[in-house]
C-alpha cells in the first residue's frame, strides 16, 4: 500500500489507533504487527521487532498523539500520557539515531555509525524526529484533528475545504448534522 502524497509518518504512526462501531482499535498490538507496519511505511522492511521495541513504538505513537493534541487543541479523550511523558519520549528517542562518523581504518577514511542501535529503533528514531520536525515545525498549522462522530485520527489540511480525515467520515458528519437538524425540528 503506497502512501498518499499528503500522508506524513507521524500521522500514520498515529492513525494506529482507530476506532469504529466495535469501538476503539490497536494496529500495534504485536511484534508482527508492528513489523508489517514499519514494512508498510518502508522505513525497516524484513525488520524483526522485539517486545521492548514494540513498547517503545506504543510509546512513540502515545507521545506523539498527545503531542498532537496539544498542537490541535484536540479535547475529544482524555490523553493516555501528560504532556512531559510525552515530550521526554519523544525527545528520548530521537537521540538514538545513529551519527554517520569519519573512522581512519586500513589507511582508508570510511564512514561508519556512532552507534549500534537496531533497525527497528533506528527506524523509530526517525519517525521520532519526523515528528518533531510536524509538531515544531511549520506545517504544524496544518495537522487537525478529525471531529467526526466517534473519529479519534489526525489529518493534514492539504485543501482549504478539508474538515475530517476521509470521505467516510465526512459522510458521517453531515448525516450527523442532517439528523440533528430534523431532530430539533420535530
Amino acid at each position: 500500500m503506497g502512501m498518499l502524497p499528503d500522508e506524513v509518518v507521524p500521522v500514520r504512526l498515529m492513525a494506529t489507533v482507530w476506532a469504529d462501531t466495535g469501538g476503539l482499535h490497536d494496529d500495534l498490538r504485536t511484534r508482527e504487527d508492528l513489523d508489517a507496519w514499519l514494512d508498510e511505511v518502508g522505513i525497516e522492511r524484513g525488520s524483526r521487532s522485539s517486545a521492548a521495541e514494540l513498547a517503545l513504538a506504543r510509546r512513540l505513537r502515545d507521545a506523539v498523539r498527545r503531542l498532537a493534541a496539544q498542537v490541535t487543541a484536540d479535547d475529544r479523550q482524555s490523553p493516555t500520557v501528560d504532556l512531559d511523558t510525552a515530550l521526554g519520549d519523544l525527545n528520548d528517542l530521537v537521540t538514538r539515531l545513529p551519527v554517520p562518523q569519519l573512522t581512519f581504518a586500513a589507511g582508508k577514511l570510511r564512514e561508519s555509525s556512532s552507534r549500534g542501535t537496531s533497525p527497528v529503533v533506528a527506524g523509530l528514531a526517525r519517525v521520532a524526529r519526523e515528528s518533531i520536525a510536524l509538531l515544531g515545525g511549520p506545517d504544524a498549522a496544518k495537522l487537525r484533528a478529525c471531529h467526526a462522530p466517534g473519529c479519534v485520527l489526525y489529518f493534514m489540511k492539504t485543501h482549504p475545504r478539508r474538515e475530517w480525515c476521509s470521505v467516510a467520515c465526512g459522510n458521517r458528519a453531515r448525516a450527523a448534522r442532517h439528523y440533528e437538524k430534523i431532530r430539533s425540528t420535530r
